[in-house]
């Protein structure tokens, strides 16, 4: 059974650890059911945090403009974890992200995780929700600031705590760290036809694409393709060619 281990949260720009940006990481160290280490850091992503983001966590982009250099911040994160095993809720959310980050950086983090999650899944079945904030509520966990890294790591870890009490030695198995295993998905890039048919757009618009489309992946291109159409239209055709628009 865990009784020594990392909580960690991350408030990110979306739902998707290929594509969306880490702009906060939250945790606690607890050893035998106390706290005895915080972290706290902002993370400023390469893209504007979206109006959307910033009305859900809170933060906006003033708050991370003077965020330190990302690769600082894994590497203290990283460093921090230690040898601990990991605690979250929805734990694969939060370990891919950081998982992939480590990667791009040159580090590591496999590490053994439980997810409390799944562990009320289990053992809470009749509650209709399992979110964290009616998890909370459940239990009369007070989380003063949802949606923010740190406080939802250390109202995770009070919940870990009270669901470990009563259900600790009658599931047994549910509270015992087992390997964080996800293959990231291979990134493909972009195709040369995408590649050209964004230069024509752009010459045919008369738009700047304020990107380097050699390093674009298929996704992105395809989704910067949908964003000119949709905002400047489709190029007339005429003769088999795509005319610049006088």
């Amino acid at each position: 059974m865990v009784n020594s281990y990392v909580c960690f949260d991350l408030e990110t720009t979306g739902l998707s650890p290929e594509k969306d940006e880490i702009i906060e990481i939250g945790a606690v160290k607890v050893e035998e059911g106390k706290v005895i280490e915080r972290f706290s850091r902002f993370v400023k992503p390469d893209q504007p945090i979206s109006p959307m983001v910033t009305a859900l966590t809170g933060i906006s982009n003033d708050m991370v403009a003077d965020a330190g250099p990302t690769d600082q911040t894994i590497y203290d994160f990283l460093y921090f974890c230690g040898e601990y095993p990991v605690v979250g809720h929805n734990l694969m959310f939060d370990y891919r992200f950081t998982y992939r980050y480590a990667k791009k950086y040159y580090m590591d983090f496999q590490k053994e995780g439980l997810d409390t999650l799944k562990i009320a899944r289990k053992v809470l079945p009749d509650l209709p929700s399992k979110s964290l904030e009616n998890l909370c509520s459940h239990y009369g966990i007070v989380n003063s600031s949802a949606h923010r890294a740190y406080h939802d790591a250390l109202a995770t870890a009070k919940l870990y705590q009270t669901l470990k009490y009563y259900f600790g030695t009658s599931e047994e198995k549910l509270f015992t760290a087992a390997p964080l295993v996800w293959k990231q998905k291979k990134i493909q890039p972009a195709t040369k036809r995408q590649k050209e048919y964004l230069k024509e757009l752009a010459k045919y618009h008369k738009i700047d694409i304020n990107s380097d489309l050699e390093t674009l992946t298929r996704s992105e291109a395809s989704r910067m393709i949908d964003k000119i159409l949709f905002q400047h239209g489709r190029m007339e055709r005429q003769r088999g060619s795509w005319p610049v628009k006088k």
